[in-house]
């Protein structure tokens, strides 16, 4: 085709595209119904994990509160918390649906067009350089010139704003005529490439992020302040004094859809998130809440060291003596830091003191039963442990003392310095 000299381009054109539906990650499942599920099955998977670890007694070092306690301080049944999550993940999964509705299918085809939109973005930064330069006393064009002869071509051209005479590129325009364009370098397409691939989700990731941290706190705290917000919505939660991992998403139902529903679907809107990126975000999001609910201070456990939010930062919260602190969550404990409702007083005392008070309910309910009786069930519904009574009397500690009390006490203890700091 004959070339056409006369058309001029200030800026490398962009590829055309062809947009496609985006294919499903688990055909024939749709991907927004996936995103729905996963949680709801993260959820439950991780909780029954912890679950399994409660009732047969292992890794009773790192437990944050005694059996004993799980049983006397507790003002809720573990049906009623079975009941009240799923109707919160029925809620939520509800909303799911009807956010659904108005969503927009999900397409492929542009990316090497929003990836050279970033490279289009570079060149022109580029043309920024010079004045910068000539601010602190920099003469750019004798600059890049010099580092030119020296064969640093690519540093010249973005020293000069940009210009690159020699990255060029043949097109041919909508009638059909082929013609010389400029085009990006490879550097300009590998940063654009990353910010594209990279950086810009992982930003979105933060954002959103944020944007949970910040809605949870100051409506968390809003429930702890307003005493009418609390009573009637917040204290359904705190009935669990003595966490566990599928209580986390124990709440009054409005409060439920407020608090967790809606604040992490507002930073999935907000962050403008792929389906495939809230897939990830609201699954990371129900696993950490889980994690911060669990009960036990694992040092192995990533994410409870990730972040200073988790599970000793947010049993602290659900102390009596520290219910009014602590109301970050999930993630960071930034709001509380700066606003000072971060919890900074002695817990190792407080926490020894809960579990000899519990052990001791255990004890005088075992110690009234007949002595013809060697073992006495507990009637309570939200436990299955037994409490073995010796016939020598009350003096004699039951097996719920040895197993986790004596565990916890002392230098073995388990619990990280970070709660139990004096």
């Amino acid at each position: 085709m004959a070339m056409n000299a006369s058309v001029a381009f200030d800026l490398p054109p962009l590829p055309s595209y062809t947009l496609t539906a985006r294919e499903h990650l688990l055909a024939p499942l749709p991907d927004n119904i996936l995103t729905l599920i996963l949680p709801v099955v993260a959820y439950w998977g991780l909780s029954m994990i912890y679950h399994y670890l409660d009732v047969n007694d292992y890794f009773v070092e790192y437990r944050l509160h005694t059996p004993a306690e799980v049983l006397k301080r507790n003002k809720v049944t573990r049906w009623e918390v079975v009941r009240d999550v799923v109707l919160q993940q029925v809620i939520q999964t509800v909303a799911g649906f009807a956010f659904m509705y108005f969503d927009a299918e999900e397409t492929v085809g542009r990316e090497q067009y929003d990836v050279a939109v970033w490279a289009q973005r570079l060149r022109i930064a580029q043309k920024a350089i010079p004045s910068l330069l000539t601010l602190i006393g920099v003469d750019a064009i004798n600059l890049g010139k010099s580092v030119s002869q020296n064969g640093y071509t690519m540093l010249a051209g973005a020293l000069a704003g940009g210009s690159y005479p020699n990255v060029t590129q043949s097109v041919i325009l909508d009638n059909g005529v082929e013609t010389v364009a400029p085009a990006f370098t490879s550097w300009e397409l590998a940063v654009a490439s990353f910010i594209y691939w990279y950086f810009v989700p992982i930003f979105q990731f933060i954002l959103a992020i944020s944007i949970v941290d910040t809605w949870q706190y100051f409506l968390h705290r809003a429930m702890h302040m307003n005493r009418w917000l609390y009573v009637t919505f917040h204290s359904r939660h705190h009935r669990l004094y003595v966490p566990y991992a599928f209580g986390a998403l124990y709440n009054h139902p409005v409060e439920g859809f407020l608090l967790d529903t809606a604040g992490t679907g507002v930073g999935f809107l907000i962050s403008g998130m792929t389906t495939r990126q809230a897939m990830w975000f609201f699954t990371m999001s129900t696993i950490k809440t889980v994690d911060d609910h669990c009960g036990y201070a694992f040092p192995w456990d990533p994410l409870q060291h990730f972040t200073s939010n988790n599970a000793a930062y947010h049993d602290i919260h659900h102390q009596n003596w520290g219910i009014k602190t602590n109301f970050s969550q999930p993630f960071f404990i930034f709001w509380d830091r700066l606003l000072g409702t971060q919890w900074t007083g002695e817990v190792k005392l407080r926490y020894e003191r809960d579990r000899e008070n519990a052990q001791k309910q255990v004890d005088q309910d075992a110690a009234q039963a007949p002595d013809t009786i060697p073992a006495v069930a507990l009637t309570e519904e939200r436990e299955h442990e037994r409490v073995v009574v010796s016939p020598d009397g009350p003096a004699t500690r039951t097996r719920l003392r040895r197993k986790t009390v004596d565990s916890l006490k002392g230098p073995s203890h388990g619990v990280p310095g970070s709660v139990l700091h004096n």
